[in-house]
């Protein structure tokens, strides 16, 4: 049974409730096993054709909102209850190969019943609700459950941290959210198929309605899932390639048929928590003995240019909306740079080695941004950070595009922003502890660390490098560097004077001479 945290609890309490846009046009994938044998016909194979007719047959069709009807004993079902309910392990509809299948039983917030399918041989099968494959521990009904309830969701497990183990490596439940895990890392953000107009009044959360899973022979570590996507305003077909390993990879493939004109999707959405980090102190009250609380630490963008920005996360005291030209975008994602024990003293959350994933266009997606929504939390339960790349113009209605792109999950790689990265950001008053300096109003210093790619080399002759930094609106009033000998690195620390109210995008980077040494490290503050 998987881990039922608070935050992801009330996650889906809430899920419950044009030419400028021009994606590569996929062409169309052809059917396995679609070629005549001995003068017989082709034998047919379910495959990523047959949910694109679907997406395209169920958009030609009223959007219908309606859920199924739930027993009033699941619906009615707390916490406690739900977890008792637990899918036998012995019972995978899959048994051959590494995979295994288990479902999560309807009921309690899951109140949307999906369908999920497996393909053998080419055919695919539903597979049909059974109390006997669950364990239902103390929880008891006093009807017997009907037999056409569906499931809520579904996970496959693999020998991901041993040769002889069955690990959780991926589960989708809930709207459209999925989550996987690399070698050695513990649950923390989540991706998700499509984002509709977040950030906004009108946001919808598309749902998936129905799955379908194959395993190969020939490739048995890698599994295909297809998907089939509905909503109000959009319906989408999504073929899911996922290949385990140290570095497990998600390679996705979408065609999207819009319902509507003027609405905003969000491609690769990724969401996250962030709630305390380095700069704790900063504008909110703090009572917890855990020196940092975050899924992710920060949005890394890799520009067409192969500019590497990063921007840390927050958790603002109202909701703010970042936005950052990503046309031609070579990648992006959400990120755990913190990796150790100390930096969360956390025994059971494992803070430490929950994953980064990191987006990757297989093709040029054309006019667009970035957006990063970042929203207040008062604790570490709910997910407050989503990010995502919008198009410059929203695409029409009736009128389907296709994209593709691939999702790491990595606990840390060096060629994620290969130079030097951005290790640690403070803020504080822009004078030295204790000194008798007057401080302007609207005055504050940014402490930066810059860490890893050839800054040991450089450290060796500080005076050889140089910080340059910048602010979109006032001025950058002082820059100090200094070597940092405790992460072989820089500290640079940066002095920034706006007028009071006013909003502000600092960046600096580390050079020496012409030669960029660095990722740029970029910050929004509001001078107070």
């Amino acid at each position: 049974m998987p881990k039922f945290d608070r935050r992801s609890l009330l996650n889906a309490i809430a899920l419950s409730g044009a030419a400028a846009f021009a994606p590569h046009v996929l062409p169309a994938i052809a059917a396995e096993g679609a070629g005549a044998t001995n003068g017989r016909p082709p034998k047919p194979h379910f495959g990523f054709d047959d949910v694109v007719r679907r997406a395209s047959d169920l958009a030609a069709a009223p959007y219908d909102g309606t859920l199924p009807k739930l027993p009033e004993a699941l619906t009615k079902l707390d916490f406690d209850a739900y977890r008792d309910i637990r899918f036998k392990p012995d019972k995978s509809p899959i048994t051959t190969g590494p995979y295994r299948l288990q479902l999560f039983h309807p009921g309690f917030i899951y109140k949307r019943p999906v369908v999920v399918n497996t393909i053998r041989d080419g055919i695919s099968t539903p597979i049909p609700f059974s109390t006997s494959l669950f364990d239902y521990g103390r929880t008891k009904f006093e009807k017997s459950l009907p037999v056409n309830v569906g499931f809520a969701g579904f996970r496959l497990h693999y020998p991901l941290n041993s040769p002889n183990g069955q690990d959780e490596l991926v589960s989708f439940l809930g709207a459209t959210y999925f989550r996987f895990l690399g070698r050695g890392q513990a649950y923390g953000l989540s991706a998700r198929g499509l984002a509709v107009n977040t950030g906004g009044d009108d946001e919808e959360f598309p749902y998936f309605r129905e799955f379908w899973i194959e395993t190969s022979k020939t490739a048995p570590d890698v599994v295909r899932i297809f998907a089939l996507l509905d909503s109000p305003s959009v319906t989408g077909a999504y073929k899911f390639e996922l290949t385990p390993g140290v570095e497990s990879v998600m390679e996705v493939s979408a065609t999207i048929f819009p319902r509507r004109d003027n609405v905003k999707f969000g491609l690769a959405p990724l969401t996250s928590m962030f709630f305390l980090g380095e700069d704790r102190y900063s504008g909110k009250p703090y009572d917890d003995w855990r020196p940092q609380l975050h899924d992710s630490d920060g949005l890394l963008m890799r520009t067409s240019s192969d500019e590497w920005i990063w921007r840390p996360l927050r958790a603002p005291r109202v909701k703010v909306m970042s936005t950052f030209p990503g046309n031609d975008i070579k990648g992006f994602g959400l990120v755990q740079r913190d990796r150790h024990f100390r930096d969360y003293q956390d025994l059971e959350l494992e803070y430490e080695i929950r994953p980064t994933y990191f987006v990757e266009p297989h093709d040029d997606w054309g006019e667009g941004r970035i957006e990063l929504l970042e929203l207040a939390t008062k604790d570490e339960t709910a997910d407050n950070i989503v990010t995502y790349w919008t198009a410059a113009a929203p695409p029409p209605s009736g009128k389907p595009f296709s994209y593709s792109y691939r999702i790491r999950a990595l606990l840390d790689a060096p060629d994620l922003s290969p130079a030097g990265r951005v290790v640690n950001t403070w803020k504080t008053w822009p004078k030295a502890l204790g000194s008798n300096e007057t401080v302007d109003v609207g005055s504050r210093r940014f402490i930066v660390d810059f860490a890893d790619g050839d800054l040991p080399f450089y450290a060796q002759d500080p005076n050889s490098v140089q910080v340059t930094a910048s602010a979109s609106v006032g001025k950058v009033t002082r820059t100090i560097l200094m070597p940092n000998p405790h992460i072989k690195g820089f500290r640079a620390f940066i002095d920034v004077q706006v007028d009071p109210g006013q909003s502000t995008n600092v960046s600096a980077f580390l050079h020496a001479g012409p030669k960029k040494l660095t990722e740029t490290w970029l910050e929004p503050w509001i001078a107070e």
